[in-house]
Formats: structure tokens, C-alpha cells, sequence
């Protein structure tokens, strides 16, 4: 139900007379995967390698550090340059697309909020996450790119729980995204119409 309820969030920016165009995919998900998953585990053992090798320290990294230490050992500097390819690739691709579009709009999760007591998804929609950080992954062409984004809210599914709809602008458009999202908000006014047992 996530599509369907931010594709229809996504009509009021329609009634506020913008036009929204759905479109395919951009660029390819897994060489957008690839590279995401290769440069922040590579950015985030180049900070914590030394701690994985403190016997006094070592003990104090969860599982999911350590994973992306063992991570980037594995990677040569042909994946590290091939991942910086990719990258940029993508950012050209970005560029062009906001010669045409002033944001570009996906849902902020994968996935309805899930229980605190959940350590993070196992499997969605049946299918086995292969890492920790999957079940996020609608969150990664910003975020390789270091895009300004701003979330709405897209409404509240079937069991009331909430979802929101991002709108990743290019290079310093940080003004115009919050410009776009207050009218939004205005127009929805989202925080007054939680459901039942969510406080506005």
C-alpha cells in the first residue's frame, strides 16, 4: 500500500497546480546498490578499523560496524574506483533530470514503521534482506549524492500507521525544497488529521 498512498500524496501537489510526472527508474537499482553499499562501508571502516583492532575497544562494536569493517577489507581499489564510476554517472543522470523536473519524489521507507522491539526487517514483502541496511535502500540516490531532501507525509496506511513521500531536489536547493513541502503542508495540514491513538 506505500506506492499507492504517496502516488495519491503526490496529487496535491497537482491540485496546487505543479505537475507530476511519474516516470521509470532512472538509473539501474543495483549499480546504484553497489556503489552506495561499497562507499559507505569503505567511509565508515576508514573511522572505525582502528577500533576493531584496540582489543580494548573492540568489544564495545555492535555487529553492524563490524560487518562494514569486514566489508570494506574485502573491497580492492578497482571496487572502490568502479563504485566512484557509478557515482558519478549517476550525478550526471541527476543533473540532467533537473534540467527538466524541480524534485524528484519517492517514498521515504520501503517499508510501514515497524516494532521498536524489531532490530531492523529480516525479510520484506517475503523477500530476505542481505544486509542490515536493505530495507532501506529507497533512501540511497540522495543520499550517494548528498542531494538536499526534505520529507512529507503521505497519509497513514490500512493499520494507521504512517509514510512519507521525499522529494530530493538538486545541488543547493534546500530553499526551494522547504518552500515546496510548506505549501504542502498548508494545503494538507497532515498534523491535524493523525488517526485515532496518534497525538497531532
Amino acid at each position: 500500500g506505500i506506492l499507492a498512498l504517496c502516488e495519491n500524496a503526490l496529487g496535491g501537489f497537482a491540485d496546487l497546480g505543479a505537475a507530476v510526472d511519474p516516470g521509470p527508474p532512472p538509473f539501474a537499482r543495483d549499480d546504484l546498490w553497489q556503489s552506495w553499499i561499497q562507499l559507505r562501508s569503505w567511509s565508515i571502516a576508514s573511522e572505525l578499523h582502528p577500533l576493531l583492532t584496540d582489543p580494548s575497544l573492540s568489544n564495545q562494536l555492535k555487529p553492524e560496524a563490524i560487518w562494514e569493517i569486514e566489508q570494506a577489507r574485502a573491497l580492492s581499489a578497482l571496487d572502490i574506483h568502479r563504485a566512484s564510476e557509478i557515482r558519478s554517472d549517476w550525478w550526471r543522470r541527476a543533473l540532467t533530470l533537473f534540467e527538466t523536473y524541480d524534485a524528484l519524489a519517492l517514498p521515504t521507507a520501503q517499508c510501514w514503521p515497524f516494532s521498536i522491539d524489531l532490530h531492523w526487517p529480516k525479510t520484506l514483502l517475503g523477500k530476505e534482506m542481505d544486509t542490515y541496511h536493505r530495507w532501506m535502500e529507497v533512501t540511497t540516490p540522495a543520499s550517494l549524492l548528498g542531494l538536499p531532501v526534505v520529507a512529507i507525509p503521505a497519509g497513514f496506511g490500512e493499520a494507521g500507521l504512517p509514510m512519507g513521500v521525499q522529494l530530493i531536489g538538486p545541488p543547493d536547493s534546500d530553499g526551494a525544497l522547504l518552500t515546496l513541502a510548506q505549501a504542502y503542508h498548508e494545503a494538507t495540514r497532515w498534523p491535524q488529521r493523525a488517526p485515532p491513538g496518534l497525538t497531532p
